[in-house]
């Protein structure tokens, strides 16, 4: 940054030609110093080169929950934001940029402030005991000479929505990370039936084949490999209840939900089977991340740094204060009063920088630094918000598309496992074939309830990449505006 830079603010040394060229307009408008551009490119993609899922509507992001059609999920998600450290601290952040946007623009504004004051003793113009009293109101006002104070107030604006946004950002991935640690434990409760139903089945086979073993129609070394799969069965039962609990209690954490009460209503509420319309994007704008909350955050950081460029550079010319007062005095002495009135204008003060060892001059060298900083991560933000996105969209098309063919597989392998254990029963087949049937039919039923949870979670993914339909139009709104 240098002098080049502002045409109406040249270094100390041409000072007086500033003054020149300034003064006429100081008591006008002022001479409001040029300022880096508030907004930088970042260019969106004209379309996503990632596939769209077919056959639906644009999406309806916003509230995307209530369309799944879970009324559970949008109390826990409810009780989750309520609960959140990191809602808790977007709050106070958001409370803060108030009060600096409050204070910022109270500097573009005259100060007035009234002071009374009483007091009784000798007083010299009487020769004798007197009291006194007096009220007044005094003002003081700095006039904004090179825009400093309204680039201060531009910032404190920009950086007030920018932490609205990001009160936004905090509700959406709360939102996200409550439904996905749903998804999860009900994906995990799918999965800990189909073991059990496996560990029921398997126990049969074991007792059938003891029983043959007892008969002499069943070689040992059969009974064991029965004996053997049941504990297999087993093992792996409980392991998965374990991990189902692990979710639980992490539901529990998220929500501050009691336990006794969190599993009493997932109980009553059985996992609902999402319509298949909900994962169904016809088309999403690409202009979509510019409401993103936290790409929107950075871009208005990004205006706040410009006007903080423009404050750091009028704080090296001169300052102009005008201050006033007016009062009313009064006096007591024996029987006698008195009155008076006194008003004043001024002092008017211009504080000229004329030496700080390049303090101020260091101090707008930060800001411009601090400038470039901000239209980097910006664009870097867009970077990550394409990807996140189109990342997203190729896990949903990718679950759509695999999902037919996950349930005609398992359909077919459990067919397939149902036939050979009615041979096995006949004698008409080994238990190693029964065994292997079986192992091919719970992995491709353990791999449809993965492929399930798997689209859920890449919907819950776009939900939070596209800013879970946020709207920047929203940024004035707090947690006593927003829904």
């Amino acid at each position: 940054m240098n002098a080049s830079h502002f045409p109406c603010a040249p270094r100390t040394r041409a000072l007086p030609a500033v003054l020149a060229l300034c003064l006429p307009l100081w008591l006008v408008a002022g001479c409001a110093l040029p300022r880096p551009p508030a907004q930088v490119d970042a260019p969106l993609p004209a379309h996503w080169r990632a596939p769209l899922p077919h056959q639906g509507d644009v999406a309806a992001l916003a509230r995307w929950w209530e369309r799944a059609g879970d009324p559970l999920l949008a109390e826990l998600i409810a009780s989750a934001q309520a609960a959140s450290p990191d809602l808790a601290q977007a709050r106070t952040r958001l409370a803060q940029a108030r009060a600096g946007q409050v204070a910022a623009r109270a500097a573009l504004l005259p100060a007035l402030d009234a002071r009374a004051t009483a007091s009784r003793g000798f007083n010299e113009q009487v020769g004798g005991l007197a009291g006194t009293a007096q009220i007044g109101l005094q003002a003081g006002w700095e006039i904004d000479l090179f825009g400093g104070n309204a680039a201060a107030s531009d910032a404190a604006q920009a950086r007030l929505a920018g932490a609205a946004a990001g009160w936004h950002a905090a509700r959406v991935s709360v939102a996200a990370e409550v439904a996905l640690q749903l998804a999860t434990w009900r994906a995990c409760t799918q999965h800990l039936a189909i073991a059990e139903a496996d560990a029921r089945s398997r126990g049969a086979t074991a007792r059938l084949a003891e029983e043959s073993e007892r008969a002499g129609f069943t070689a040992p070394a059969t009974a064991a490999l029965a004996s053997a799969s049941l504990a297999d069965a087993t093992v792996r039962a409980e392991r998965q209840r374990m991990q189902c609990e692990t979710d639980l209690k992490t539901l529990v954490v998220l929500t501050a939900w009691d336990e006794a009460v969190l599993r009493a209503r997932l109980a009553d509420a059985p996992a609902p089977h999402p319509p298949e319309a909900l994962f169904a994007i016809a088309s999403l704008p690409a202009q979509v991340l510019a409401q993103r909350p936290d790409v929107y955050a950075a871009e208005r950081e990004v205006a706040a740094a410009s006007a903080d460029v423009a404050a750091a550079e009028a704080d090296r010319y001169p300052r102009l204060t005008l201050a006033g007062s007016v009062g009313q005095g009064w006096l007591h002495t024996g029987g006698t009063r008195a009155s008076s009135t006194t008003w004043s204008i001024g002092p008017v003060a211009l504080a000229l920088p004329v030496f700080d060892a390049g303090r101020r001059a260091a101090q707008a060298d930060v800001a411009a630094a601090r400038y470039e900083e901000a239209a980097t991560r910006y664009r870097a933000q867009v970077r990550r918000a394409v990807g996140e996105v189109e990342q997203a969209l190729v896990q949903l098309a990718s679950t759509g598309a695999r999902g037919a063919d996950a349930e005609r597989a398992a359909a077919g392998y459990q067919r397939s496992f149902e036939a050979t254990e009615a041979r096995w029963r006949a004698g008409l087949a080994s238990l190693v074939e029964l065994e292997d049937a079986r192992r091919t039919a719970l992995a491709a039923q353990s791999a449809l309830a993965a492929l399930r949870h798997e689209r859920m979670a890449a919907w819950i993914a776009l939900y939070r990449a596209a800013g879970g339909g946020w709207d920047a139009g929203e940024q004035a709104s707090g947690p006593a505006h927003a829904g």
